[in-house]
């Protein structure tokens, strides 16, 4: 049997990947990931901040299944990664506001605006 133009081989034969898969925007994504968890550790060692550190591990985590394949449809994958990322940049720019201070709020908040940008700009 043939494959034709709308089946799931595409024209060379090979299945075609989600639209998050193996992009610029999806590393861009896992290196936001990283220092997120790596913000939330930091906070959990300097503060002895549990909540820093829970509360990153569960965006990351939310994350992490926007990434993977299979998990979710790609469309869907998207708008979570969005609502996601929305909500830690309302977080963010709330804890900035009340510390006055760049650093770590201000520049989490610069990095959720790229991230952001990347992800709905790429498509």
């Amino acid at each position: 049997m043939r494959a034709g133009r709308n089946s799931e081989l595409g024209r060379l034969g090979k299945l075609r990947q989600p639209a998050l898969v193996n992009h610029f925007d999806v590393k861009v994504l896992w290196v936001y990931i990283v220092l997120l968890l790596v913000g939330g550790f930091i906070g959990f060692l300097k503060a002895k901040s549990k909540v820093s550190l829970i509360t990153s591990a569960v965006f990351a985590a939310l994350l992490i299944l926007t990434t993977l394949r299979g998990v979710f449809q790609p469309g869907f994958a998207l708008g979570l990664a969005n609502i996601t990322l929305v909500v830690l940049l309302v977080v963010f720019a709330v804890r900035l506001a009340k510390t006055r201070k760049f650093m770590p709020s201000g520049l989490i908040l610069a990095s959720t605006v790229v991230v952001l940008a990347v992800l709905n700009l790429a498509k």
